[in-house]
């Protein structure tokens, strides 16, 4: 009983003393609209959209245009997804422009190679562009502005902008692999021959070739404007000549003369998809994520197992909190590494079970409270459908992999650069919303540097095949096949509370993702943090899921902690059977809004990682 009194009044101390200091960024207000991404300057195109009178919708869909032009740990051929609230509507709709696996694309394809997996880069990890389709689709059905306008900002600094040194940077590592891809060399290394081929920090970088694919898109809507046709005509005018006209010709042209597999059917038969999002209400909150051809449900089913314990007793991040956290995590992305695929192509996924409150009690009463379990397997969500699985005898074979550390000897036992570069790899977020009540969450990816330029267009290609398996024993439901989406780590978050949105929050950062935000909201809700707080609070991560990236690693018992954990906490978590490791920063790069219905005000959160910017008015 003391115990339990000590842990809730150490953890009272601690938000107390978060709530008391300052945080590295302060809080965003707005009361018209906020607008939060990756970049300050893709956060100044949300603005200025803003101010020509577009809505939060026109805002992100400007601030998306701009972080692919500034390769964000993005491009324009890579993929969106996004959520929105629909204020007529009060609902959530979710937008699925992920690409899918080209023509020819199949398992023994790349088995014939001598491949585990799908390459992580080059032309033969691209899937389908679908960042053009998400933003115009977006635009086209719940925007207010042209696309002529909202690409306006994107379109300048395609013109020439100063680019940052971290984008710099990251041409200058990776010049090896962008010369042997002509039309990305002829892009991104401006000083070819010199010592440093990349572009410096400061210097304004130009795409002529991107800025003239924009104009064709923005000379086609103006053209169908002026024959008559609506704005939302217009706009998917423009649609059809990226991906039936002369642009996706070139585009496919680039693709294959680089050995890529993108055929222009491939590009023609691609569609957007408007679908209903998954959700499980936590403690009276309906959380909203997408469905599982993403990441996103294991959140929802980590909410679900956690609701079965009293979390906020246990104290903030307590060598009890982080295990019961951990473990949650463990056993929801057990599951994902198994059952999670794209639903539009059969085997149909368990979703129904594996969202269900009675699985995720079971799995609860699973729980080793004591010690970490390094080989937890998904579970059998059949039943809660009223169904047998078909799938138990690969279940019951399902290795959950060796246990290797990701702990490098040669840094202190730090965790290895390459490791964490595929663990976290890619990605920006996107938060909008004005006072209309449009909310927008965004979470774009792919297409990141060292990215493959296809043709002419300046569109970089897609990265995720590399999430597909080629071996049905991992994952029935993600093994890769023409025309198939894999099941990728992009994962936007909305939550509404008393029907009315509460907080809008995404964040970058691979298989991480749905670790951060699981601990952003509980941040919020079970500790009471204002946004910035719970943007910026240490959080733990795990890297015993088998990452998305390159060779699908796994580390079992290997936990990142703030380097600021106490002894006591460091010695009660290395009892359990965990393996340390320490960073400055431990919150990933989220950004998010939370909705002040009492004062009419929004309050933005935005990372305090890197160039994470917002604007609110």
């Amino acid at each position: 009983m003391r115990t339990k009194m000590f842990c809730s009044f150490l953890s009272l101390l601690i938000v107390l003393t978060l709530s008391a200091q300052s945080t590295q960024k302060p809080v965003l207000h707005g009361r018209h609209w906020m607008a939060i991404t990756g970049k300050p300057l893709a956060a100044t195109a949300g603005s200025m959209t803003f101010q020509k009178g577009g809505n939060a919708i026109d805002a992100a869909c400007a601030m998306l245009a701009a972080t692919s032009t500034m390769w964000d740990v993005l491009s324009w051929g890579g993929e969106t997804q996004a959520l929105i609230y629909n204020p007529k509507t009060k609902k959530v709709i979710a937008i699925n422009a992920l690409g899918v696996a080209p023509t020819g694309a199949t398992a023994d394809f790349f088995k014939n190679k001598g491949l585990k997996y799908p390459p992580g880069d080059g032309p033969l990890a691209a899937v389908t562009p679908g960042t053009p389709g998400g933003l115009m689709t977006m635009l086209a059905e719940y925007g207010k502005l042209s696309l002529k306008e909202v690409l306006a900002p994107a379109m300048q600094l395609a013109e020439g902008y100063p680019i940052e040194k971290q984008t710099a940077d990251m041409i200058e590592r990776n010049k090896a692999k962008l010369k042997a891809w002509p039309y990305s060399k002829q892009v991104f290394l401006t000083h070819q021959g010199q010592e440093r081929e990349a572009p410096n920090p400061g210097e304004i970088f130009k795409q002529s070739d991107l800025l003239a694919t924009l104009q064709k898109l923005v000379d086609t809507e103006q053209a169908a404007l002026k024959a008559g046709k609506s704005r939302k005509e217009a706009i998917y005018a423009a649609n059809e000549r990226f991906y039936k006209g002369d642009i996706a010709q070139e585009f496919v042209r680039g693709c294959q003369e680089q050995g890529g597999l993108i055929t222009t059917q491939d590009l023609a038969k691609w569609k957007v998809l408007i679908e209903e999002p998954t959700v499980t209400d936590y403690k009276g909150i309906q959380v909203y994520k997408l469905k599982e051809w993403t990441q996103g449900p294991a959140m929802l089913q980590a909410l679900n197992i956690l609701e079965n314990f009293d979390l906020k007793s246990m104290g903030y991040n307590t060598a009890k909190y982080i295990h019961t956290v951990y473990q949650s995590m463990n056993m929801a992305f057990a599951d994902r590494d198994f059952y999670y695929g794209d639903p539009y192509v059969g085997p149909e996924e368990p979703i129904k079970g594996l969202l269900s409150k009675e699985y995720a009690k079971q799995r609860a009463k699973l729980m080793n409270l004591e010690k970490n379990d390094p080989k937890v397997k998904p579970g059998d969500p059949y039943p809660f459908e009223g169904k047998t699985n078909p799938f138990l005898p690969v279940l019951e074979k399902w290795n959950p992999g060796p246990a290797t550390s990701a702990l490098d000897p040669n840094r202190g036992n730090m965790l290895s650069p390459d490791y964490l570069a595929g663990f976290y790899a890619g990605t920006t977020s996107i938060q909008a919303a004005d006072e209309e009540g449009w909310v927008v969450s965004v979470t774009p990816s792919g297409g990141w540097l060292p990215a493959v330029i296809a043709g002419k267009t300046g569109v970089g290609m897609s990265q995720r095949m590399q999430a597909f398996v080629l071996d049905a024993a991992e994952n029935p439901f993600n093994v890769v096949e023409p025309g198939k989406r894999p099941r990728v780590t992009l994962t936007p978050s909305l939550a509404l509370k008393e029907g009315k949105p509460f907080l809008s929050f995404a964040v970058q950062g691979g298989d991480s993702q749905d670790q951060n935000l699981l601990q952003f909201f509980l941040n919020v809700v079970e500790f009471g943090m204002n946004v910035q707080e719970a943007c910026e609070a240490p959080n733990i991560n795990s890297f015993q899921m088998r990452s998305s990236f390159d060779n699908h690693d796994t580390k079992p018992g290997d936990i990142l902690l703030h380097e600021n954990t106490p002894p006591w906490t460091r010695k009660g978590l290395q009892e359990m059977g965990y393996k340390l490791s320490y960073e400055a920063r431990t919150s990933g790069p989220i950004n998010a809004i939370y909705f002040d219905w009492k004062h009419g005000s929004f309050w933005g959160g935005s990372s305090n990682h890197g160039e994470d910017y917002g604007i609110g008015w």
